[in-house]
């Protein structure tokens, strides 16, 4: 059938690029707020809404969806004293609830509950910061999706409200001085007018706050103006004694770190380690003797203790040396090293002594992905979050020095984690690399017959894709799908070396994986490609959006979401210019060449069969600019406008790029996704 999409007018805008000549045709979809981009936003919407309606069984699917959703969701407690402070959500609350009690086996009150803040469920906890005493919480709340945080305080014994508020927070947490008066926190300049979702974000600055005053008289710590790109996080450390700056550049792994000394007249910013020659991250402190977790001379990370004293490199020593797995977390806790690792792009769970051996290494409740691991430095109390691909999360308290663990909360299951299998098994890609991937199905579907396949994956930015649990992937697996999930290049699975292999010049690599995941998933009988659908998040969506425009014919439906998708223009707007880290700049020439060889939307065909295609993403997107997704489903509707399966956009209001997107918008979101891929799917 002939599919009769809403207009997208092509403008005749051409560009010569490093001389060649590029074609934007649609980058009047650019401007968010202008009518016509307004206009073409309701009728695309209203498409989608009337496909779905009419041809998937998206009722069916969200009650499913629904269902699978209600379960409670625990956050990891940040004890502070006997007090302990965590998030909650009863299932299918909108947005989760900060809690607090006095130890671990007090009555939980309810401290911060944003759903009593806005009418649609829109207004999201992102963050909270217990002050040292356990006395005040300060905590972050975000608006529509916005990357964009204003902070307040509210005193824990009787849940009132400070008049204190700071705005204009982005990427920043706070730090509680010792005293417990202020607290440290970074943030940008206001944005112009309507330039607040959409404007770079350059010239970070670090402030400190005194609580009782105006955000006006905060004072400012410290600022590069000479350093547009540079961010800066302030961590008191846990003896209060240091503020620790972290310095970061977008998403490079390298960074710097300098510090204040709190307790001395000077007000002087010592820059310890300042040639961004690898990635230093602060664990914690013993006086003068700082340790870091580092990949200086060590792909796979270590950590170092660096007496600020005597800061020269060669008195650095190695406290926890290089092993063969990669090193993802490391915090010192009741004056023990906890570490995870990573065996094959699933969790590790290690304590050492302080002098780096081996104690104990967790029993994990099975293959999975431990998260947050949180504890302080004076107390031997270690709490860290376990999800597997079939088991939601549960959160565990482990005592460093005894080695007894028990779970701290579990939530009651509205599923059989026992009915389904996960199996880990490598393929080897293009080049031959051997590259670890997840295959997840229902126990009573576990046959040899061919089934519809959901292939996911992201490959990027150092982060690692190991075993989550997702509502979709279930409801998609208890629908007789199957689930996959490769551990592609890119990532940070095997440590620095493995995320080298796929980025600047080495992307293409990422795409390469993923291809040869869905290759062996049809070689080895698990799907067809009529039968086989890939999805992917943020720059997940660029991976798919790539793969489809390169291998169109071996996929039947696809979904980008929230995806990277103009690969020559991705860094003007808001913070991606922070990606070229990991993609490269498009203001160079060689750089600019690789861009534009994968650039998804630069490189779909005119009259070329392209998958079913839902493309999904939020008109308050600060994070990847929505125009990527526009352009982009401009573009393949134009490509493929002859296509028996249909190109649509599902475009959210009022969410962004996914953090506090409510739950109600997240189930339906879900549902029709699934709907959507079933119906493509089908019948073939």
């Amino acid at each position: 059938m002939e599919f009769d999409y809403p207009p997208s007018e092509r403008q005749d805008l051409v560009e010569t690029l490093h001389g060649q000549t590029v074609a934007d045709p649609y980058r009047w979809l650019e401007e968010l707020e202008s009518p016509a981009t307004e206009a073409w936003i309701a009728a695309q919407n209203e498409l989608t809404e009337r496909y779905l309606d009419a041809h998937t069984p998206r009722t069916e699917v969200q009650e499913r969806v629904e269902r699978l959703w209600n379960y409670e969701k625990f956050g990891v407690p940040l004890q502070r004293g006997e007090r302990l402070f965590y998030t909650y959500n009863d299932g299918l609350q909108d947005q989760a609830v900060l809690l607090w009690q006095e130890d671990r086996q007090g009555q939980s009150q309810v401290l911060v509950d944003p759903n009593t803040l806005s009418d649609d469920g829109t207004v999201a906890l992102v963050n909270f910061v217990p002050s040292k005493d356990g006395r005040l919480v300060a905590y972050g709340l975000a608006t529509a999706g916005s990357d964009w945080q204003t902070w307040r305080v509210r005193r824990v014994d009787d849940g009132s409200e400070l008049d204190d508020q700071v705005d204009w927070v982005k990427f920043s947490a706070v730090s509680w001085t010792a005293d417990h008066k202020g607290f440290y926190y970074s943030r940008y300049d206001a944005p112009g007018a309507d330039e607040t979702y959409k404007a770079a974000n350059y010239y970070n600055k670090l402030y400190y706050h005194r609580l009782g005053t105006a955000q006006s008289a905060d004072r400012l710590v410290y600022e590069r103006s000479d350093q547009k790109e540079w961010g800066f996080d302030g961590h008191v450390t846990d003896d209060g004694r240091y503020l620790i700056i972290h310095v970061w550049m977008g998403t490079h792994r390298r960074n710097a770190v300098f510090y204040q000394d709190l307790t001395g007249a000077s007000d002087q910013v010592v820059e310890l380690l300042s040639a961004f020659d690898a990635a230093y991250l602060f664990v914690g402190n013993a006086g003068s003797q700082f340790y870091f977790q580092t990949d200086l001379d060590a792909p796979n990370g270590r950590v170092i203790a660096i007496d600020i004293e005597r800061p020269e490199p060669t008195a650095w020593r190695t406290v926890v040396p290089e092993h063969d797995d990669a090193l993802e977390t490391a915090s010192l806790i009741g004056e023990r090293f906890v570490a995870t690792y990573l065996r094959h792009a699933h969790s590790r769970l290690v304590v050492m002594d302080g002098d780096g051996r081996q104690v104990a290494e967790a029993p994990l409740p099975g293959i999975g992905t431990v998260t947050l691991v949180r504890g302080n430095q004076d107390q031997a109390d270690a709490y860290y979050h376990f999800a597997s691909f079939v088991q939601p999360g549960m959160v565990l308290h482990y005592d460093v020095e005894t080695g007894l663990q028990h779970v701290f909360r579990e939530p009651e299951l509205p599923f059989d984690p026992e009915a389904f299998t996960t199996q880990q098994i490598f393929f080897k890609s293009k080049d031959g690399t051997r590259i670890p991937m997840f295959i997840t199905s229902h126990n009573e579907r576990s046959g040899s017959e061919v089934r519809p396949t959901l292939l996911h994956g992201y490959g990027g930015f150092n982060l690692a894709k190991t075993p989550s649990f997702l509502v979709a992937a279930l409801a998609w697996m208890e629908m007789g799908g199957v689930f996959a999930q490769a551990s592609l290049r890119g990532g940070g699975e095997y440590g620095k070396g493995w995320h080298d292999a796929g980025r600047l010049g080495n992307k293409q690599n990422v795409f390469d994986d993923f291809i040869a995941a869905a290759e062996y998933l049809i070689a080895e009988g698990y799907t067809r490609p009529e039968k086989l659908a890939i999805w992917g998040r943020s720059n997940g969506g660029l991976l798919v959006g790539a793969c489809m425009s390169q291998r169109p014919e071996l996929f039947g439906a696809a979904v980008p979401q929230v995806g990277v998708l103009d690969m020559l223009r991705f860094h003007k707007f808001t913070i991606g210019w922070a990606w070229i880290s990991d993609y490269g700049s498009p203001e160079k020439p060689d750089d600019f060449e690789t861009l534009l060889a994968y650039s998804p939307y630069h490189n779909l065909e005119a009259d070329t069969v392209y998958p079913a295609t839902l493309i999904l993403t939020g008109d308050h997107d600060d994070r990847v600019y929505p125009a990527h997704s526009f352009k982009f489903a401009a573009a393949l509707q134009a490509a493929a406008r002859q296509n028996e399966a249909p190109i649509l956009i599902r475009i959210e209001t009022r969410t962004g790029h996914g953090v506090g997107k409510p739950t109600a918008m997240l189930i339906a979101e879900v549902a029709d996704m699934l709907a959507f891929l079933k119906h493509a799917l089908a019948g073939s």
